[in-house]
């Protein structure tokens, strides 16, 4: 009895980005498959700022992340960026010459209701960020004690659950090339974990700290660009091992040392989408320049088992679900494809209407949803055979991915945070 308890509370929380197992699928079953903006909505709460973080849930209390812009800053702007051997300046880069102020926000499960907001952080940010993002983009971690929520150059904080401070601390400033931070926080038993990875490679490192205390327990130097995928603890072959994806490499190593396990080659191009794993494999993509995804046989080596060169997304992350692997473009035409070998079951599908997605796929009980920046959420049929079952209008747009936790999905749009239950 007290298994099946822990196998119940491990469904209904979703502590961190894409889930309890970093994955984006959910156990629960009878959740909502139908809503709108006025139905199957048990609430809505407004959220302060400007966040591209993803909700966290663990038991009545739901985490978010948010950057409230201010005023100009008199000689404030962001640091010079190389591209090339020449100066490069992103056209959608913005942000920089402003005071920022960054939020960590918790609201009470039931009712949606805001139970405390604190102010990590507030001044001058490091550097640029994409227009369409934002400096709360990581999504934050929960071990069911603390909350810590990671701002990129602008530090790593841990709250407790009643908003005390508990400790913070700075993994210095890492260039972006005026695309703001992205990677967030992973955590396993009594260590986080931190990807750090600077704009030209050098200085670039993975890190774990003590969650209780933030103390740094190992270092990985690493030779990487910049990156803003989130690595993932995974358990394989009688052991774990902390992957992270990378522009040269994907390096496993040992959570509990930083000792380096296996190496492959890497995406060849930005490491925005985070792995996936199952069937002793580890799967990665990345969609510009290079369109690629990739399988890669856990273990020593690092064998690649297969390859596909296309179909891939600039930042929404590939799903896993039962023996295929679903790949989706930024315009939302759907790949399948069998894990284990790679064969094509369908390529190029595409949904009801024209749209563009920066939100992550999530499934459930047979069904894959895929939400669009206009907050419309599509509900696809799981298999190789491409069935879109229905769409969801929210009308408001979204660029979080969701979260599923007892009962109900949440959706975090531009303005809102909406609970959505049947």
């Amino acid at each position: 009895m007290l298994w099946l308890g822990v196998v119940i509370l491990l469904a209904a929380n979703w502590p961190q980005w894409r889930g309890p197992e970093s994955s984006g699928v959910s156990s629960e079953k009878n959740l909502p498959l139908e809503w709108s903006a006025t139905r199957n909505i048990a609430w809505k709460t407004p959220v302060p700022g400007q966040g591209r973080s993803s909700p966290i849930v663990w038991g009545n209390r739901i985490f978010l992340t948010s950057a409230v812009e201010g005023d100009v800053l008199p000689g404030a702007k962001a640091p010079k960026h190389v591209m090339d051997g020449n100066d490069f300046v992103h056209p959608d880069s913005v942000g920089a010459t402003k005071s920022h102020k960054l939020l960590v926000i918790c609201l009470e499960r039931d009712s949606g209701k805001i139970l405390w907001e604190r102010t990590a952080y507030e001044g001058a940010v490091y550097d640029d960020r994409h227009k369409k993002g934002s400096y709360a983009s990581p999504t934050p971690v929960t071990d069911g004690r603390a909350v810590y929520a990671f701002f990129g150059s602008q530090g790593l904080y841990a709250y407790d659950f009643d908003g005390k401070l508990l400790w913070k601390m700075s993994p210095g400033n890492l260039g972006s090339f005026g695309m703001g931070p992205g990677t967030s926080p992973a955590l396993d038993g009594d260590l986080l974990f931190l990807q750090c990875d600077s704009e030209d490679g050098s200085g670039s490192f993975v890190a774990a700290l003590d969650r209780r205390t933030g103390r740094q327990v190992w270092k990985a130097e690493r030779k990487t660009r910049v990156s803003w995928a989130t690595p993932v603890v995974i358990q394989a072959a009688g052991r774990k091992e902390l992957i992270a994806s990378g522009s040269e490499t994907i390096v496993s190593y040992d959570p509990a040392t930083g000792k380096e396990l296996w190496r492959a080659g890497g995406v060849a191009g930005h490491a925005i989408p985070s792995t996936v794993h199952g069937h002793g494999m580890v799967f990665v993509s990345a969609g510009y320049p290079e369109k690629r995804a990739f399988g890669i046989k856990l273990g020593q080596a690092g064998e690649v088992v297969w390859s596909y060169q296309k179909g891939t997304a600039y930042v929404p992350s590939p799903i896993l679900y039962g023996d295929y692997l679903y790949l989706m473009t930024d315009r939302g035409l759907l790949t399948c494809l069998e894990a284990k070998t790679g064969q094509v079951k369908y390529e190029g599908a595409r949904v009801p209407v024209p749209a563009t997605f920066t939100a992550s796929p999530v499934a459930f009980e047979g069904k894959i949803l895929l939400t669009s920046e206009d907050g419309d959420t599509f509900v696809l049929k799981a298999g190789p055979v491409h069935e879109v079952l229905r769409t969801n209008p929210l009308g408001e747009p979204v660029y979080s991915s969701p979260a599923i936790s007892d009962g109900r999905i949440y959706l975090r749009g531009d303005r809102h945070l909406y609970a959505i239950q049947p």
